[in-house]
């Protein structure tokens, strides 16, 4: 599927299900209950955004502010259909998303990445390099809490941000 202009915005309650089975969809990303996703459409649509093709739903990234640090963004997952891969779906998503006035106050972003996620990581480390900030990397989560046969998961900060710029181009 050849993606001429992505339309991209703030999920609705009736796009929890279809986030279910993009994310079912995008392995190595690990599947919640659909319940998660209405949550995340619901309750924190301001940091998450969905991309849609016509009337198909081809990418979402959603996100957070944690409660202790209101300057951060933490970035749950980013998925993109198969079919639109390798058109930077991902990075104009989380573009679109740090553009949004509600989030004007975020220096950071962060992320959990598995191991095998390799797209997930350059798309961080594009942003770092793209706002010319430094990302870090330090293990999160491992085994022992994720339970046996789940990668650890390594935590990215990205940061800090000066969003004034990227508010004004996109």
């Amino acid at each position: 599927m050849k993606i001429i202009s992505p339309h991209m915005r703030r999920p609705t309650i009736a796009d929890g299900p279809a986030l279910h089975r993009l994310i079912a969809d995008c392995p190595p990303l690990d599947v919640n209950s659909p319940y998660s996703y209405l949550l995340m459409c619901k309750d924190f649509a301001d940091t998450c955004v969905v991309a849609t093709n016509g009337s198909s739903l081809v990418g979402c990234i959603t996100g957070y502010r944690p409660q202790q640090r209101s300057d951060t963004l933490f970035v749950w997952q980013v998925a993109v259909s198969t079919s639109c891969r390798g058109q930077r779906l991902a990075y104009h998503m989380l573009r679109h998303l740090l553009s949004r006035p509600e989030l004007e106050d975020v220096s950071w972003v962060e992320a959990t990445v598995g191991p095998d996620n390799v797209a997930s990581r350059s798309l961080f480390a594009g942003l770092a390099k793209e706002r010319e900030v430094r990302m870090s990397s330090t293990p999160l989560f491992g085994p022992d809490v994720l339970g046996e046969g789940h990668d650890p998961e390594v935590l990215h900060r990205v940061g800090p941000l000066d969003l004034t710029a990227l508010r004004q181009a996109v």
